[in-house]
């Protein structure tokens, strides 16, 4: 029997092991962490990340041939192949700071492998890493090797939050990256039979290691890169009175382009874009590529502009200040269908209106108080290092409230911020929530999720990322 280890179990780890088990019943997984209350979690009815239809799929395979397990040793000294998907936070001091992945956990892995297996090992790259990184676990590993041969893999994940099951069950494609040796090839092989059992192999694409660690930010840069596009515009719509919806649509309706990624929003959010861009920057820099890095730096540039702007529109249209008024924020989750907050725009918007003094009251489905007052006390990067190295009991913020009702959070609101788009958000009662607020009422559609019309009828003054301004906006410009 093939058994496979995933070094840990997190938002990639988790979901990905748990697919693998219920295509592959002839595999033993075994998905191992050493967070106690994440493993905990995991074995609980209660799992520790929400994505739909991960739970039905866990609970299919868990005790069959899906284990989740703290003994980490254990269990990679038995696998043939090793999953290695632990955090790669951007480093925050020391050479790169800012930009370059910290690789603490990554390399300690590597010598924990080295250090326990006693047979041949695949080792597989599975969280998003710099180009270059297999050839220095390559090396930790062959120079710790005591005569065992370790084959460096390189599978980078494409999942998207939200959709990751459906992702996996159905992936665009499936990336194997390995050496261009016989011993290389093997190992790419071994790999594509896991996922032949239910991926058509013309699906599964196999290239160099370096093209594949490489693809994975490229991906991700590409991404993000399209969201600032669409956002640098619907400043320009806005300034236009062009209304950015249309515009987007036209843009993609020409197949060279195509339609996804082209909504306008706040900003982007999630674990993947800032950082990877971040490390592709860095990259182009220690290769002496200054131009090709101001290139990416802009993508995260307008990002932050996108937020900025924001707070902007909301200070300035209330009378230039929010010190003292309540703002009801609807959305914490970088994006719907998920608890994930890593990134999340929210957490900039909601510290530039702390820092005007606002009182927020924060509503999301999905995300609990505990991570709200953690996320907006935390600082910058801290967020991707395990969760024993965070802060223990970060200091709640004491202008925010955490509730769960989003008609409780209205209450008394003198202004409603939309950071996520949740489908609820779409169908709420707004002339109860009206009814309930300070006057002049304010909307602030940070997804452009509800319908402005409507919303204007009832009385409220609304405003629409990239929409043509009504005369109360046009009245009280944002200061850049």
């Amino acid at each position: 029997m093939v058994k496979i280890c995933c070094i840990g179990a997190g938002y990639v780890g988790g979901p990905t092991m748990a697919v693998i088990a219920l295509k592959c019943p002839s595999i033993e997984v075994a998905v191992v962490d050493i967070s106690v209350s994440r493993i905990t979690a995991w074995n609980s009815d209660h799992l520790p990340i929400y994505e739909p239809g991960l739970e039905d799929v866990v609970m299919q395979r868990r005790g069959k041939n899906l284990f989740f397990s703290t003994d980490v040793e254990k269990h990679v000294s038995e696998a043939d192949i090793i999953f290695v998907s632990v955090n790669t936070p951007t480093k925050t001091q020391g050479l790169g700071a800012g930009k370059a992945a910290d690789l603490t956990y990554w390399e300690s892995a590597a010598r924990m492998i080295a250090d326990v297996s006693k047979s041949n090992k695949i080792v597989v790259e599975k969280s998003t890493v710099p180009v270059k990184t297999a050839e220095a676990i390559e090396k930790i590993l062959t120079h710790n090797s005591k005569g065992i041969d370790f084959q460096i893999l390189s599978n980078p994940e494409f999942l998207a939050e939200g959709t990751a099951i459906q992702d996996l069950f159905n992936p665009d494609r499936v990336l194997i990256g390995g050496r261009e040796t016989p011993e290389g090839q093997k190992a790419i092989q071994a790999l594509k039979d896991v996922y032949a059992h239910w991926v058509p192999e013309d699906q599964i694409l196999t290239t160099n290691l370096w093209s594949a660690e490489l693809s994975k930010l490229a991906a991700n840069a590409f991404l993000a890169q399209r969201i600032s596009s669409v956002n640098a515009m619907s400043a320009l719509c806005e300034a236009t009175g062009a209304d950015v919806a249309q515009v987007a649509h036209a843009v993609g309706k020409d197949t060279r382009i195509g339609p996804k990624f082209l909504n306008a929003s706040v900003g982007f959010g999630g674990s993947c874009f800032q950082k990877d861009i971040l490390n592709l920057v860095y990259i182009c820099e220690c290769n002496g590529l200054p131009e090709v890095a101001n290139y990416w730096k802009q993508v995260i540039k307008v990002n932050d502009y996108q937020k900025n702007r924001f707070v902007n529109r909301v200070v300035s249209s209330m009378f230039n200040t929010v010190s003292g008024k309540k703002i009801a924020v609807l959305g914490f989750a970088f994006k719907k269908d998920t608890g994930d907050t890593r990134e999340t725009p929210a957490i900039d918007v909601c510290k530039g209106l702390l820092g005007d003094k606002a009182h927020l009251s924060i509503y999301d489905p999905q995300v609990t108080e505990d991570q709200i007052q953690r996320d907006l006390s935390m600082k910058k990067f801290d967020w991707d290092h395990p969760i024993h190295l965070q802060p223990v009991s970060p200091t709640s913020v004491k202008q925010v409230s955490v509730v769960w009702d989003a008609y409780e959070a209205t209450k008394d609101a003198h202004g409603i911020c939309i950071l996520t788009e949740w489908d609820e958000f779409k169908s709420l009662d707004y002339q109860k929530i009206f009814d309930n607020m300070q006057k002049p009422a304010f909307v602030f559609d940070g997804r452009n999720i509800v319908n402005m019309d409507k919303l204007r009828e009832i009385g409220f003054i609304v405003y629409s990322i990239g929409k043509p301004l009504d005369s109360w906006l046009k009245d009280m410009p944002a200061v850049a």
